[in-house]
This record gives structure tokens, C-alpha cells and sequence, in this order.
């Protein structure tokens, strides 16, 4: 993990932010970030992917309907809180469009890497592709743990 700068901007993937709000592996590290002087950015478009995690864990029973919906909320209520700023996808999603097609890579992590690289921000993820992604383009990453 590359050393942070107190108010350092970090863009919040998807994948940590659940493990803010869902106990699971790398939760414990996930919310030690939020401890730390830190900026958070993050596309729109986590609101969405963050959603279909929650359905994914209430799918396979890990989660109840409730509790997913519960932790949707409390994303939710981070961002009305001014915890983490949503970013305007439209900025973003033109050079995202490129970033996918240069890189062969999906267009949702790579709306994270544009973001990152606009803003000169750190990444935090539990994904490894876009954590070797965001690596190959020269942008610093917190990886989390997952399973």
C-alpha cells in the first residue's frame, strides 16, 4: 500500500465501500481508511455497482433484503453527509470510453481510472485487474483484501 497524505484525494471503488457497510474480508482494513484525513471521490456510477453487490450477497443468502438495503443507506448517507463527493460521470465517462478500448479493459473500472487520473488521486479497491490496471498506468492504489 503506497503511503497516503493526510487530505490526500483517494476514488472510492465499489468494492471497498461495501466493505464499509458489509463485514467481510478486508472490512477491517476498508474502514481503518475511513480514520484517516482523507478526500473521497468516487463516479456515480458506485451508487449503481454498489447496489448490485448488495443484490448479489441477498441472491446468495448472505445478506436479507433488509440488511442489503440498510447498507445501501448508509453509502447513501455518506455521500449526503459530505463523506465522499460524487464525481459527474459525463466528465469522465468520454475518457473512461477510451481508456476501455485502448486498454481492453471494461468501461466501469476504467470510469474509476479516468476519474483517478483527472483528479491526481490514489485508487482504493478490493480488485485486483483494477488494481494492476490503475499500477500499469502509473496511479497509486490501497488494495484491500478480499477473498
Amino acid at each position: 500500500m503506497p503511503p497516503v497524505d493526510s487530505g490526500q484525494t483517494v476514488v472510492l471503488d465499489a468494492s471497498v465501500a461495501v466493505r464499509w457497510v458489509v463485514d467481510e474480508i478486508g472490512s477491517q482494513e476498508a474502514a481503518a481508511l475511513l480514520e484517516r484525513d482523507l478526500t473521497w471521490i468516487a463516479p456515480r456510477l458506485m451508487l449503481t455497482e454498489i447496489a448490485a453487490a448488495l443484490r448479489r450477497k441477498a441472491v446468495e443468502g448472505v445478506l436479507d433484503p433488509s440488511s442489503a438495503s440498510q447498507s445501501l443507506d448508509g453509502v447513501i448517507q455518506a455521500v449526503a453527509d459530505g463523506v465522499v463527493r460524487l464525481a459527474d460521470d459525463e466528465d469522465i465517462v468520454r475518457h473512461a470510453l477510451l481508456l476501455a478500448m485502448s486498454l481492453d479493459h471494461k468501461v466501469p473500472d476504467c470510469v474509476y481510472l479516468a476519474l483517478a487520473e483527472r483528479e491526481g488521486a490514489v485508487i482504493a479497491t478490493a480488485d485486483t485487474r483494477l488494481a494492476r490496471l490503475a499500477k500499469g498506468r502509473g496511479v497509486p492504489v490501497i488494495e484491500i483484501p478480499h477473498g
